[in-house]
């Protein structure tokens, strides 16, 4: 006899904004249990002193996360400059003070060398695996972990106004595996002076943005009046710039069973236009395709000579 589910099939993402004070751990359990949903997951840690965007992932959306991990984000902080801390925010113990207040012009001039593709060291406190250790373990451990510098995309980076020289506003639009934390930390340096990251919030996360976001007091309060639903994304938001292929009832049943479809030769035409070089969870996804059918993800497949291969299959009970 298979193993009974815990859960109701609940398929679709959560904007959440998530609160301070909170970890992005307990924010999926959190839905989780508002769902009854027996699968969640979320596409990118927050720090539990940050706020704003935590797309929640419940079913079957789970398996688009790898494709959400990807996507670019925004984030807008302050930088406190006089106090440097371990953990490089608020949270922190003081390691070092400085006198120096950085001019917000020359801050700005400064915070422009770091846009690019640049290495980046990660703060000892993050979730980095060091010999299949989490560094913030090791370093609430007492240890200093060794990590190396890595590549990451700093696409866009401005100063905002402010009416305090001990705090540099910014806002940033960044690609995968960037620490905001870490690009205050070599700011500073670069600056000659000391600062930690305050009031952290995610703007955006791909096409989850404000405008889509739900606090978590307005989701328990709409499973109160038994409208959670209303709050559900459909799980095709996540995969937004994947080129999509409309497919027939036939070839969604070939697909769902693992079987390639042929392409008509102004289909593979249409994709090829859409594709994009791009990179999923270390792997080359340049030729990758939405296929759709009645309005709903079937698969996602790699296109090569003429036919879609299913990579990813989309179970057909997603109607909640």
């Amino acid at each position: 006899m298979g193993r009974r589910k815990k859960g109701l099939d609940i398929h679709g993402w959560i904007a959440l904004d998530k609160p301070p004070e909170m970890t992005s751990t307990d924010a999926v359990a959190r839905v989780r249990r508002l769902f009854n949903a027996n699968k969640a997951g979320h596409s990118g840690t927050l720090d539990p002193l940050a706020t704003g965007m935590l797309p929640i992932a419940l079913g079957e959306a789970t398996k688009t996360v790898p494709w959400l991990m990807e996507s670019e984000k925004i984030y807008r902080f302050g930088i406190v400059w006089g106090v440097s801390t371990d953990t490089q925010d608020a949270e922190g113990r003081e390691i070092a003070r400085s006198d120096v207040r950085p001019d917000p012009a020359a801050a700005a001039v400064a915070l422009a060398e770091f846009v690019g593709e640049k290495d980046q060291t990660p703060p000892i406190y993050s979730a980095v695996k060091v010999d299949g250790a989490r560094a913030y373990d090791l370093a609430r451990d007492g240890e200093i972990p060794e990590l190396k510098p890595r590549p990451v995309v700093l696409h866009e980076a401005k100063v905002l106004e402010s009416s305090s020289v001990v705090r540099l506003d910014c806002e940033i639009r960044c690609g995968k595996g960037y620490y905001i934390r870490a690009l205050a930390r070599d700011l500073a340096a670069v600056l000659g002076a000391e600062g930690h990251v305050i009031n952290l919030r995610r703007l955006s996360v791909g096409p989850f943005c404000e405008e889509n976001a739900i606090s978590l007091d307005a989701l328990i309060d709409l499973v109160h009046k038994d409208a959670a639903q209303r709050a559900l994304l459909p799980l095709e938001i996540a995969l937004d710039d994947i080129p999509a292929l409309t497919i027939k009832g036939e070839e969604a049943l070939s697909l769902r069973q693992g079987r390639p479809i042929v392409l008509l030769p102004h289909q593979v035409e249409s994709l090829r236009s859409k594709m994009r070089p791009r990179t999923v969870s270390g792997e080359d996804a340049s030729r990758a395709a939405l296929a759709m059918c009645g309005g709903k993800a079937v698969a996602l497949g790699e296109m090569r000579a003429g036919r879609l291969t299913p990579t990813r299959i989309f179970y057909p009970n997603q109607e909640n």
